[in-house]
């Protein structure tokens, strides 16, 4: 028999560890083909990070060859699956198409900005979900504070130094506080600028961190105030211009950034595919495959699985499901070929963390409140331990970073065009250059 090809459609943190967990298992009796528009899986956690300048932007990618040996890479954006042929059709960075078919596919698709019919929110606001948007973010902080102290004008100064944050969850908690700390820096180098830069944080819900304890949410709000920025919650953005936000109380702010991090929508591709959704996702059955296709299985944020946990409720839409989903979902296409046995996914939470920069910290591992200091080692050597590479160079930024000071130049490597809320595609969303 010629050997079964499977074919897994992205590589983000369910796609990635699907992959990983498929080449150990298939031991050369399989023909496994990754389809992802970059050569690298992305951690993610580390990006507000990456934006503040701590680490380089390079220890959050992981190199797909090097990882993955023997797995074929198709740097490519799947734009058409025929579940019909089964065929996935592809489109590269040049424009150019291709297919392949495949006797089991994988679709962890993963998601992007979630956008909202906010007026103007879609031109003005710059999204977090990649190194671009985080590389545009420091440019952006470090240049803006530059402009503002070249302004004459007292409004325009102040309009330059305030950076609005719409979204507390994690990614918008943990970009206010490494962002306001980098601002710092900047103010420090900069003695002509008569004011401390501003930040807001702002969320519709009724405390930043709803997914977290009370507790632990009180936490992160107390650090964030005791370094000026302006939390506030039950208020979001109203509409947004080119001199400002207006906000759902009626407050108007100028400012030059608006940095979206309200959450996160499934890949365009997932409504397209002509399969059943709920909230937007791919629905699978508990062992992750799709009703009336059992050799297409969905995993991670594009998939709608039933959490055994909570009976009637989904898995959220985070890494620690997803790259549980991949590895479960690679141990039951093994089994549909005979090794093993396929088993339902299921898992608890084993806990969240939030890294507040500096020394500070919020983490509850295995249910475990912590803060302060225990929280932020919890934070690091998780970080340090949970990337399938650059462990090293990782630790050694970190390193570099408590002992000197910190580099605020601006790097110039990602256009305005590259953070954009609305760019979805290969096609439209430009490259690092």
């Amino acid at each position: 028999m010629a050997r079964p090809r499977i074919v897994i459609v992205g590589a983000g943190f369910a796609g990635y560890h699907a992959a990983r967990a498929l080449l150990r298992l298939s031991r050369g009796r399989a023909e496994i083909a990754l389809i992802n528009p970059m050569d690298y899986f992305l951690y993610l956690p580390l990006l507000p990070e990456v934006a503040a300048g701590v680490i380089d932007p390079r220890r959050v990618t992981v190199s797909l060859p090097e990882t993955l040996p023997g797995i074929r890479l198709i740097l490519g954006e799947a734009d058409r699956i025929d579940v019909d042929q089964r065929r996935v059709g592809w489109v590269d960075a040049e424009g150019r198409h291709g297919d392949c078919g495949y006797d089991r596919l994988v679709l962890a698709l993963g998601s992007v900005n979630k956008l909202l019919p906010i007026p103007g929110v879609n031109e003005h606001a710059r999204g977090f979900r990649d190194i671009a948007e985080a590389l545009y973010l420091r440019d952006h902080m470090t240049r803006q504070i530059e402009l503002a102290v070249q302004a004459g004008d007292a409004a325009e100064r102040a309009a330059r130094t305030t950076f609005v944050v719409v979204g507390a969850g994690y990614t918008g908690t943990e970009v206010a506080a490494q962002g306001v700390l980098y601002t710092d820096v900047l103010h420090a180098r900069h003695p002509r600028l008569p004011a401390r830069p501003r930040w807001l944080l702002l969320d519709l819900a009724e405390r930043i961190l709803p997914e977290l304890s009370p507790r632990l949410s009180d936490t992160a709000d107390a650090v964030l105030r005791a370094r000026g920025v302006d939390v506030r919650t039950g208020v979001s953005v109203r509409e947004a211009t080119s001199e400002g936000v207006q906000l759902t109380d009626g407050e108007f702010v100028a400012t030059r950034s608006l940095i979206w991090c309200v959450g996160v929508r499934p890949d365009p591709l997932v409504s397209e595919l002509g399969f059943k959704t709920e909230r937007g996702r791919l629905v699978v059955d508990e062992y992750l495959t799709v009703p009336g296709h059992p050799e297409v299985y969905a995993v991670g944020d594009a998939a709608a699985v039933p959490d055994l946990t909570r009976p009637g409720e989904l898995t959220p839409m985070t890494a620690q499901h997803a790259q549980r989903q991949g590895r479960r979902a690679a141990y039951n296409i093994a089994a549909s070929y005979g090794d093993g046995r396929r088993r339902a996914y299921k898992h608890h939470d084993l806990g969240f963390l939030v890294d507040l920069g500096g020394t500070e910290a919020a983490a509850n591992p295995v249910g475990v409140p912590l803060a302060g200091l225990p929280a932020k080692a919890v934070t690091r050597g998780y970080h340090l331990l949970a990337p399938p590479g650059n462990r090293v160079r990782t630790a050694a930024d970190w390193l570099l970073d408590a002992a000197l000071t910190r580099q605020v130049v601006q790097l110039g490597l990602a256009a305005p065009a590259a953070a954009a809320l609305d760019c979805t595609t290969m096609q439209d969303r430009p490259v690092i250059h």
